[in-house]
Parts: C-alpha cells; sequence; structure tokens
C-alpha cells in the first residue's frame, strides 16, 4: 500500500523565525491517527530564518539525522561537539543517555532541512554526533546510503536502530528500485520535483508511506532529490 500526504495536509507551525510542517504529531499538532510510522517517530520540514536556530535543549534515547536541503547547520553541545553541515549532506546526534545541544543558522540565507528522528534500537547508549559531507557524484539515479544501523551498510553514518536512510539525485527521466524486505516498510519524501512511485504521483515534500510492498520503483517527472526511510 501507498499513501501519499501531500505537504498542505501535514501539520504547519510559523513561529516567524522557524516555519515548520510536521509529518506526524509534534509539539502542539496532535493527530493520533499520525502518531509517527513504525520506528520513524518525527519527520519535520523545517524553514530556518538566516541567524536564528534552536538554542541548547536536551533529548535522550532518541537517534536524531538531520538532512540539509539548504543553507547549513552549526550544532553545537554538552559533549563538546561542535561542526557545520551544508545542503546535501547529514548530520546524525544518538541522544542516548542524554545530551543538550543547539542547532542554528549562522548563514546569512534560508536554511531548509529535514529532522528526521527514529526511536532507539535500546536506552542508555552513549551520546554520540558525527556528520559527514556525500559528493553529489555517486547519487545519481542510485540511493546512496545515508545513516544506518545495520551491519551489512557501508559507509554511511551509524544509528542505533536496525534502519537506512537513503538519498538519491535524480534527472527527469531516471528511475531507481528499491526491494523491501518482508515485514518491513519504507518512507519516502521529494526533497524537489515530482515523483511516480509504482505510478503514483507524489509532488514534492508530500510524504509517503510504504507498507505491504515489495517492490519499490521511484520516477523522476522533475529534476530532483528523493529521500527514502528503510525501517521496521
Amino acid at each position: 500500500m501507498i499513501d501519499i500526504t501531500p505537504l498542505e495536509d501535514l501539520g504547519h507551525a510559523d513561529h516567524g523565525w522557524l516555519d515548520a510542517r510536521h509529518h506526524f504529531s509534534f509539539a502542539n499538532y496532535y493527530d493520533p491517527a499520525r502518531m509517527g510510522f513504525g520506528k520513524l517517530r518525527v519527520w519535520n520540514d523545517d524553514l530556518i530564518k538566516a541567524g536564528r536556530g534552536f538554542p541548547m535543549h536536551p533529548h535522550n534515547d532518541m537517534e536524531i539525522i538531520t538532512y540539509i536541503r539548504k543553507g547549513a547547520i552549526t550544532h553545537e553541545d554538552n559533549q563538546g561537539n561542535f561542526g557545520v553541515t551544508g545542503a546535501g549532506d547529514v548530520q546524525v546526534m544518538s541522544a542516548g543517555t542524554g545530551i543538550f545541544h543547539s542547532e542554528y543558522n549562522r548563514g546569512d540565507v534560508d536554511t531548509e532541512l529535514f529532522q528526521i528522528w527514529i526511536e532507539t534500537d535500546q536506552v542508555d547508549h552513549e551520546p554520540r554526533w558525527d556528520t559527514k559531507k556525500f559528493p553529489d557524484t555517486g547519487r545519481e539515479a542510485k540511493l546512496e546510503p545515508l545513516a544506518s544501523g545495520r551491519k551489512d551498510v557501508e559507509g554511511a553514518l551509524m544509528i542505533h536502530q536496525d534502519a537506512t536512510l537513503f538519498g538519491a539525485t535524480l534527472h527527469a527521466g531516471d528511475s531507481v528500485m528499491h526491494t523491501i524486505e518482508p515485514g518491513r516498510k519504507a518512507y519516502l519524501v521529494a526533497v524537489a520535483g515530482r515523483i511516480l512511485i509504482n505510478g503514483m504521483e507524489a509532488a514534492a515534500r508530500a510524504g509517503v508511506a510504504i507498507t505491504d510492498e515489495t517492490v519499490i520503483e521511484i520516477q523522476a517527472l522533475d529534476p530532483g532529490e528523493v529521500v527514502l526511510l528503510d525501517l521496521p
């Protein structure tokens, strides 16, 4: 089954400095029918104004992935980690036993990103943070693993869950295939451009929940990128 939720039907909160779309219940947006998807708890589509951001705040026992679509984000935490992640790249924070962090747009253009929270495989992991640049070359018409907790996946940032986040750059007319193992599911969002998923059209930034499918074909109707989470 393929269930598509258009961008305009997602939860929405405009705080001035932050314009957020919530794929699932989050903060003041509550929908009992959208509390998560398998081990995926949060998928936020955020625009952060230049010079603004999230001040120091705590998390624990959650795998938090940030995929930067435009601009950059500066991370700092109480574990001594500091770094900047730019467009097309990914950062991962395993909150574990507890971590305080801030995320700021220190640039002079608005930053656009996906913030993805995945339930951890067990409580009380050691807190950690990492970031990685993923080159544009090698992602053309190919699902490249960006973050994963699966032992058979190489080159991706590590998370504490049996899940993999993929990214692909697609030209109009390109297509990629993805096999979903029995009992697993996938959540797909086009960063930009319209796509077809097994023949069903989804606009940019719509949420696509995929269950009980063994193979999906993603076809690009426009140039763009897609992000796919394969998870239990």
